[in-house]
């Protein structure tokens, strides 16, 4: 009769990754002593919470199929890292305590975390647990692949607008693509102001919040679709807007919670639109999107060119966002610098020429009228822009008359 363990088996034939994350030396001891008897597995100790809950999720998923989290020396720097592991659920959490929460256990369990532990913790519980882990990943590579494609195309889309210099017009640009994307192309989008601590896109869409984008970064920790949608104020387009603050109030806010910020908004919405200004202190949230775009937003002239050069050397990263320029206020029969000149100052091609109008922006600004509402040059651009983001066709074909002889 054999006595073969089967998840012995399961580690032989195909070995476990296990991270083990505790800063209470104690605790890691337990759980590796009760982790002893599985010599195929391959363990890695954590003696504190890793920094940057988001960041280092991304590395846990790839190298770990299995983390093991203690949750008595920092429950709510636990639980946010459960939530940043298990956004794509290809990686197993199991979580343990000396003297659990049942209410924390619960938030855990929304989180994404597979199994609990109570310490003690013996060899046959710690055995039963990664028993039951190792069935959940008997999956075949095919259709993992399938799971995680179809969850990445339910996530909506990260547009950032961003200048290296204050004044190019990213503000009104951001709030005329979201408006159009809301309310021509008829797509979810929420607009988020991250131009703290005072930002103009409430102002330019004629829009007064109750609450702004520092509500949802302070409030991260417990973060999720229905706080969002409680925080946002809704444009006559249907375009849903999280506004800076209309008075200048304290903006510290930790880079998880835009990490955060972001993830939900992406689940809820087709597309998020930012606006980033000139600030840059969300940076690493921003470029740590593949599938986002970030629209570098410039004018002609030497310091707007130059600081723009600088920019994007950090901002064209292997693996990151896509990059397209936008040139705005331009006027093609004026200016000693062509697009040649502007291209070889940039090192990157031109994307997007947005026309010089200043009597239709300067409309917007004072009325709160998107400049969708009238048929500018601006408008026309905007609304191309809008289509080549959801990949419909600008011109609908028309059809050809007969002729009859």
């Amino acid at each position: 009769m054999s006595t073969t363990n089967p998840v012995h088996e399961s580690f032989s034939t195909n070995p476990f990754s296990i991270a083990v994350i505790s800063p209470d030396a104690n605790h890691r001891d337990e759980v590796i002593g009760a982790l002893a008897r599985f010599t195929f597995a391959r363990i890695r100790e954590f003696i504190s919470y890793p920094p940057g809950a988001n960041a280092i999720a991304q590395a846990l998923r790839q190298d770990f199929d299995v983390v093991i989290i203690d949750l008595d020396s920092d429950p709510e720097y636990a639980l946010e890292l459960i939530e940043n592991i298990c956004i794509d659920a290809s990686t197993n959490v199991i979580v343990y305590a000396a003297k659990p929460d049942p209410a924390l256990l619960m938030r855990c369990m929304r989180a994404g975390a597979r199994e609990f532990l109570a310490m003690p913790i013996s060899p046959d519980a710690m055995s039963d647990a990664l028993m039951r882990v190792s069935a959940r990943r008997i999956e075949k590579p095919a259709q993992k692949t399938v799971k995680n494609k179809l969850m990445q195309g339910s996530e909506g889309k990260l547009l950032t607008f961003m200048s290296a210099k204050g004044g190019a017009g990213v503000t009104t640009l951001a709030c005329s693509l979201a408006v159009t994307l809301a309310q021509d192309l008829n797509q979810r989008t929420l607009l988020i102001d991250m131009t703290l601590p005072l930002g103009d896109a409430a102002l330019n869409l004629g829009l007064a919040g109750t609450y702004a984008t520092v509500d949802a970064l302070k409030s991260f920790h417990r973060l999720d679709g229905n706080l969002l949608k409680s925080l946002v104020v809704r444009h006559e387009s249907g375009l849903h807007v999280l506004p800076a603050p209309s008075e200048i109030t304290a903006t510290q806010f930790e880079i998880d919670a835009v990490f955060k910020l972001l993830r939900i908004a992406r689940q809820e919405y087709d597309f998020v639109v930012v606006d980033a200004g000139s600030h840059f202190e969300a940076q690493d949230a921003y470029l740590a999107d593949e599938s986002a775009t970030i629209f570098l937003v410039t004018q002609i002239g030497i310091p707007e060119l130059r600081n723009s050069n600088r920019l994007i050397k950090q901002l064209v990263v292997e693996g990151g966002p896509k990059l397209e320029i936008v040139v705005n206020r331009y006027n093609s029969e004026s200016g000693d610098i062509d697009i040649v000149q502007i291209q070889r100052a940039l090192t990157q091609t031109i994307d997007w020429r947005i026309p010089n109008d200043y009597a239709a922006v300067r409309r917007m600004q004072d009325m709160g009228t998107p400049l969708n509402k009238e048929d500018s040059a601006i408008a026309r651009t905007i609304r191309q822009m809008g289509e080549s983001i959801c990949g419909a066709s600008s011109v609908p074909a028309r059809k050809k008359r007969l002729a009859f002889f």
